[in-house]
């Protein structure tokens, strides 16, 4: 049903062209702050419009699920395009919306606005797909691994910064942080439009898009259908499905629990971040050289049992030293079980099926990312505080043995 097409295969000798590398590592930077910069100001955004505390924090959560809703529907229809008309129109055109995203909702005025501004931005963020194919198509096969390396690092980078930027940005006014990325984001449309090559010849793109390559439902359904994957994919959504509820709430969480500020509130969200980047480039050779990709990621899974344990009885306690501790300690879980994962999804089909595996993986996750907002928001004003922590200790203590079982099994 899904019919490859090959991209031109760099040749080993073949150098990496620096404004083209240039410009995707921005992106990729862009895609990480973007997500997070403005994590620490949105309760305060909605405040205005909302009065009621649980009326607002769910609020809150709606805004992160509708980003994802769009990211689901718009990933494999820019990757389409993509493949028919060129990376550089596709990539330019959605850091273009990414900008004009991040101006509505700072310029704000209703409720409403922040939601349309939200929309643009999911839409025109589907694109990460497209950034990781321009990556695949300008780097030799023998220096991906390097690069990629470099990629992940750049985005931890990103989500390190972009909470810090948008909490200290917020003192001079909460719409302050989304101008910000408005005009960085337009800057690097201007760097693109001058600098940045196509990397897709015209002979190797799609000479026509069809309506199954551009349907996420239909992606799902044949990923799931094939049992090396099922178990696999089954896991981590169950594991995704609290971390997107936990990255939605956790700004409310911590002004309604233990009265925090913005500028504190985006200091937490970058120790995830700089885990990322640290587990990476210390802890990760380290940790492959004793242990296969599905014990690394157990470990992580069980971290983050921990880590939701901690969160959750700083809620009941109202002891904020033991929600940093949990934060850490799921920050280094989650910082370990995303390389694993992607290890094991690689190693399970052959090369001609990685671009349709990596994409419908993209797909499950930004379902998670939908899903786990809307329960943890309801869980929040309903169950208390600590309900959306609870949650994921549940979810992921179901996950490991589905994971193990598929260890059995392989």
């Amino acid at each position: 049903m899904f019919k490859s097409r090959s991209h031109p295969i760099p040749t080993p000798e073949q150098t990496v062209d620096k404004h083209a590398l240039i410009f995707g590592l921005i992106s990729v930077f862009l895609c990480g702050i973007g997500f997070t910069i403005i994590a620490p100001v949105v309760p305060l955004l909605v405040q205005p419009y909302i009065t009621n505390p649980g009326d607002r924090a769910i609020a809150v959560t709606l805004l992160t699920s509708v980003y994802a809703v769009c990211v689901f529907f718009a990933a494999p229809v820019l990757g389409a395009l993509s493949d028919r008309y060129g990376r550089r129109p596709v990539l330019l055109v959605c850091l273009l919306g990414s900008a004009v995203g991040y101006f509505v909702i700072g310029l704000g005025g209703a409720l409403w606005v922040l939601f349309a501004g939200r929309i643009i931005e999911g839409i025109t963020g589907g694109s990460i797909s497209t950034i990781f194919a321009y990556f695949a198509d300008i780097i030799p096969p023998q220096q991906r691994t390097k690069y990629f390396g470099w990629v992940s690092a750049v985005v931890g980078a990103g989500t390190v910064i972009g909470p810090t930027i948008g909490g200290f940005l917020a003192r001079f006014g909460y719409s302050v942080p989304l101008y910000f990325g408005a005009v960085i984001t337009l800057l690097n449309v201007v760097y693109g439009l001058f600098f940045m090559p196509e990397s897709l010849e015209k002979k190797n793109r799609l000479k026509k898009i069809t309506l199954i390559r551009m349907n996420p439902f239909t992606q799902l359904a044949n990923l799931l259908s094939m049992k090396n994957l099922r178990r696999l994919l089954i896991s981590a959504f169950l594991l995704w499905i609290p971390n997107g509820s936990l990255q939605a709430v956790f700004s409310q969480f911590t002004m309604d629990t233990f009265s925090w500020k913005p500028a504190l509130i985006g200091l937490m969200f970058s120790i995830m971040g700089f885990q990322d980047i640290f587990s990476q480039v210390f802890i990760m050779p380290k940790l492959l050289k004793k242990l296969g990709d599905q014990q690394i990621a157990i470990v992580g899974m069980v971290s983050e049992i921990i880590g939701y344990s901690l969160i959750a009885l700083s809620a009941l306690l109202s002891f904020y030293p033991l929600m940093i501790a949990g934060i850490f300690i799921f920050g280094f879980g989650d910082s370990i079980f995303g390389p694993s994962f992607n290890g094991m999804l690689s190693k399970s089909v052959d090369s001609s099926e990685q671009g349709r595996i990596q994409g419908g993986s993209q797909s499950i996750q930004a379902l998670a990312r939908v899903i786990g907002p809307l329960i943890g928001g309801q869980m929040y004003v309903s169950l208390g505080h600590s309900a959306p922590a609870v949650m994921g200790m549940i979810l992921i203590a179901a996950a490991i043995p589905v994971l193990y079982k598929r260890n059995i099994n392989v």
